[in-house]
C-alpha cells in the first residue's frame, strides 16, 4: 500500500535534517545554571518553587502528548497520523524530566527539609500560626501518605509508567517504518488500552503530590482532572506549532492541509471548554459548600493581586480562546492558529503559577504578591527545562522518518479531503 503513496522525499526519508539540537541544549544548560545560582543570591524557596513550576509545566504537557498518542491508537483516527510521530519524538524528554525533578526531592527532603513541601519537615512552622507540621492533627492523619519514602516511591512509579509506555509506543512505531508489519499497530493498541488508565491515575496522583500537597490541608476530588485538561491544552498547542513549523520548512508541503489544522483546532476548542467546566465545577462546589477547610484555598487566591490573576484565567485563558476558536478561519489559517497556540502556552504558565505560588506565604499567612514572585528565576527555569525538552525532541527528530509511512491509516491521513494549506 505504502509504495503507491505520493509522499515528499523529506517526509519519507529517514534521518531528516533538524535544526541544531546543540542550541537548545545550550539554552537548557544556561537556564538551569542560572536558576541554580539563584539559590545563593535570592530566596531559596522562591527559586525552588520556580523550578517546580517549570518542571511541572513541561511534564504535564509531555505526559499529555503521551496520552494523545495512546488515544490515537484507541480510536484509530486517520488525521492524527500526521502529528503522532512528532509527539513520539517529544516523549524522549520524559527520562530527562525525571532527572530534572530529582533536585526538588533532594533539596526539600534532605538538604533543606521542608523548603518546598512543608510536610517533609515536622519542625516547619505553618504559615500564619505558631503550630508546627509535627503538631498538626491533619498532618498526623495524612502522614501515612505524606512521607518522604512513599513520595519517592510514587515519583519513581509515575515516571516509570510514563517512560515505559513512551518506550513501547516509540519502539513499535519506529519498527513498523522498517517492516510494515501490522503487529506493531496491534501491540500499540493493546498497550494503549492498558496505558491510558495507568497514565490517568499517574497524572492525577502526581498533581496531588507535586502541587496540591503544597497546601496539604486542602483537598479536592477534581484536582487531577484539572491538570489533565491543562496538559492537554498545552500538548495540542505545541502540536499546532509543530505542524506549522514543519510546513514552513517544507517537510509537510503537500501533506498538511486545512482539514488537519481544523481537526486539531476542534480539539483545542474542546479542551478549552473542558478545562472551564472542571475549573468552574471545583470552584462552585467549594463555594457552595462553604467549608473553611476547603474555601481557604480560593481565599488565598483572591488576596491582593492574585484576584486579578484569577480573573485573567477566566477571561484570557477561557473566554478569549473559546470565542477565538469558534471561528473556522482562526483554526485553519496558519498565522491565526499560531497566535492562539502561543497564547494558550503563555496562559498555561500563568495557570500553573496560580495553582502553586500562593503556597509561598509570609509570616501572617498571606501569599506574596504575584508580581513579586514572578522574578527572573521563573523564566530561567522555564527556559532551562524547556531547552532540555526541545533538545531531546530534536535528537530524536533526525533518527527516523517524519511520518509513520507504513501506518495502516497513512493513506487516509494524506488524502484527508485533499484541501490545500496555503
Amino acid at each position: 500500500m505504502t509504495s503507491r503513496l505520493s509522499i515528499p522525499g523529506s517526509a519519507a526519508a529517514a534521518g531528516s535534517p533538524a535544526p541544531n539540537a546543540g542550541v537548545a541544549l545550550g539554552v537548557g544548560l544556561a537556564g538551569t545554571a542560572l536558576t541554580a545560582a539563584g539559590f545563593f543570591v535570592s530566596d531559596p524557596r522562591r527559586v525552588a518553587l520556580s523550578w517546580l513550576v517549570a518542571v511541572g509545566y513541561w511534564t504535564m504537557i509531555v505526559v499529555a502528548m503521551l496520552m494523545l498518542v495512546l488515544i490515537h491508537h484507541i480510536f484509530d483516527a486517520s488525521w492524527g497520523v500526521i502529528i503522532r510521530r512528532q509527539y513520539e519524538h517529544w516523549l524522549a524528554a520524559l527520562k530527562w524530566l525525571f532527572l530534572l525533578f530529582l533536585p526538588l526531592l533532594a533539596i526539600s527532603a534532605y538538604l533543606r527539609p521542608g523548603l518546598i513541601w512543608l510536610w517533609m519537615n515536622p519542625g516547619s512552622l505553618l504559615p500564619g500560626t505558631h503550630e508546627t507540621v509535627g503538631e498538626d492533627i491533619l498532618y498526623f492523619k495524612k502522614a501515612g501518605y505524606l512521607n518522604v519514602g512513599f513520595f519517592t516511591l510514587r515519583l519513581v512509579l509515575f515516571f516509570g509508567i510514563w517512560i515505559w509506555l513512551a518506550y513501547v509506543v516509540r519502539r513499535n512505531s519506529f519498527r513498523q517504518d522498517a517492516d510494515g508489519d501490522l503487529k506493531w499497530t496491534r501491540s500499540n493498541r493493546c498497550w494503549a488500552a492498558a496505558g491510558l488508565p495507568l497514565s490517568g491515575f499517574a497524572i492525577t496522583f502526581a498533581s496531588i503530590d507535586w502541587f496540591k500537597s503544597l497546601d496539604y490541608h486542602w483537598f479536592s476530588t477534581i484536582y487531577g482532572v484539572y491538570f489533565f485538561a491543562t496538559g492537554m491544552r498545552g500538548a495540542l498547542a505545541i502540536g499546532v506549532l509543530l505542524m506549522l513549523w514543519l510546513h514552513r520548512r517544507g517537510d509537510y508541503r503537500g501533506i498538511l492541509n486545512r482539514n488537519h489544522l481544523h481537526s486539531i483546532g476542534q480539539l483545542m476548542l474542546t479542551f478549552t471548554v473542558f478545562w472551564a467546566y472542571i475549573a468552574f465545577s471545583q470552584y462552585f462546589l467549594i463555594w457552595n459548600a462553604n467549608v473553611p477547610e476547603e474555601t481557604f484555598y480560593f481565599n488565598l487566591r483572591e488576596y491582593g493581586d492574585w484576584y486579578w490573576v484569577g480573573m485573567s484565567l477566566l477571561f484570557l485563558y477561557f473566554a478569549f480562546p473559546f470565542c477565538y476558536l469558534l471561528s473556522y478561519r482562526h483554526k485553519v489559517e496558519p498565522h491565526w492558529a499560531r497566535f492562539i497556540a502561543w497564547w494558550i502556552l503563555v496562559m498555561l504558565f500563568v495557570d500553573i503559577c496560580f495553582n502553586t505560588l500562593p503556597a509561598a506565604r509570609d509570616a501572617a499567612g498571606h501569599p506574596h504578591p504575584f508580581f513579586s514572585l514572578l522574578m527572573g528565576w521563573h523564566f530561567t527555569a522555564l527556559a532551562g527545562v524547556g531547552g532540555i525538552c526541545v533538545w531531546a525532541y530534536l535528537r530524536s527528530f533526525s533518527t527516523t522518518k517524519l511520518l509513520p509511512i507504513r501506518d495502516p491509516r497513512i493513506a487516509e491521513c494524506l488524502s484527508y479531503q485533499e484541501a490545500s494549506a496555503e
